[in-house]
């Protein structure tokens, strides 16, 4: 996948087939729309395009609300289209003066002028241009002047659930794995380097690697334990993993640590990717550290049997 970083960048490809939006989480509703946007390609001899904007308008439109957190950072959300088989992504960055263009000019100076889009596939409800005043009507009565074809997709549904990037986020912030990993496709995913912590999970038998995220958007779930899988230099590694203050040691500062079963390798400075399976229990503060020490083990048995659980879902589901 060939990333540009500004329409200036951006070399026209044969046959366009171009969607856009800020495709937080690359959730089941942007997998559908990226599924067709190949398949069109594909029947036409074109070239995928995915137009995405960073940093997310709503920090730009909204500087004053710091609540926003993101399931991807750019490079995340980098990967995960690459992984989907999009062939070109065009990273336009969104400002204050990009928020003013009008609808019109997006069509004619970004998706015809720049790109020269052969067929438009958007989402259910798109809307573009300044005050959000585009929509697929619009486009639809434009097309036939600027030689594209458009096409909606219609809302994607979970199990009678809209899937939205908002409903992720939500889920993830109340511990319900459940739901953001149904609605994403995949588990929830960070990424961060490996930092020097005070060594408190080695005296307890549990040595922890913890985690610096990548970005300060990032969301991080809620506090409690956390059954995972860690990604490392190409290998996967199943573990435990804890986020929270750790009120047994009177902590003040959040932290993310994680427990890599049959792991021993000094990873410091080195990046890793968590990815997230099961909520096992809330954050707590025990009486004392051997309190901590037999709930820790309980943990790792839980997060042992959930693990084997989802890998016998997974070998029953490809037979």
């Amino acid at each position: 996948m060939k990333i540009y970083h500004s329409l200036e960048d951006f070399s026209r490809v044969t046959n366009a087939v171009v969607t856009s939006g800020t495709f937080d989480g690359v959730h089941v509703g942007h997998q559908k729309i990226l599924h067709r946007l190949k398949e069109i390609a594909l029947k036409n001899n074109g070239e995928t395009v995915v137009i995405t904007f960073w940093p997310h308008p709503q920090m730009v439109l909204h500087p004053e609300n710091h609540s926003l957190r993101l399931l991807n950072t750019f490079e995340e959300k980098a990967a995960l289209l690459k992984a989907e088989g999009i062939q070109h992504l065009l990273r336009i960055e969104f400002t204050k003066e990009f928020s003013q263009i009008s609808s019109l000019d997006f069509i004619q100076n970004i998706l015809v002028g720049t790109i020269g889009t052969k067929k438009l596939v958007i989402g259910y409800d798109h809307r573009f241009g300044h005050n959000r005043e585009g929509s697929f009507e619009q486009l639809k009565l434009n097309a036939a002047n600027y030689g594209f074809d458009v096409e909606e997709i219609s809302r994607q549904d979970v199990d009678h659930i809209s899937v939205s990037s908002s409903k992720i986020r939500q889920a993830l912030e109340i511990s319900d794995i459940e739901t953001a990993i149904h609605l994403l496709g995949k588990p929830y995913s960070l990424t961060g380097q490996v930092v020097q912590g005070d060594k408190l999970g080695r005296e307890l038998g549990y040595p922890t690697a913890n985690i610096e995220v990548d970005s300060r958007y990032k969301l991080i779930p809620a506090d409690g334990i956390y059954a995972v899988t860690v990604g490392y230099e190409n290998k996967i590694f199943k573990g435990m993993l804890y986020i929270g203050p750790r009120p047994t040691v009177n902590g003040t500062q959040r932290v993310i640590e994680v427990n890599i079963f049959d792991f021993n390798k000094d990873i410091y400075g080195d990046r890793i990717t968590i990815n997230f399976h099961k909520f096992l229990r809330e954050d707590k503060k025990f009486d004392n550290l051997d309190s901590l020490k037999q709930q820790l083990q309980r943990d790792k048995e839980n997060t042992v049997k959930v693990l084997e659980t989802i890998n016998c879902a997974k070998s029953q589901g490809n037979t």
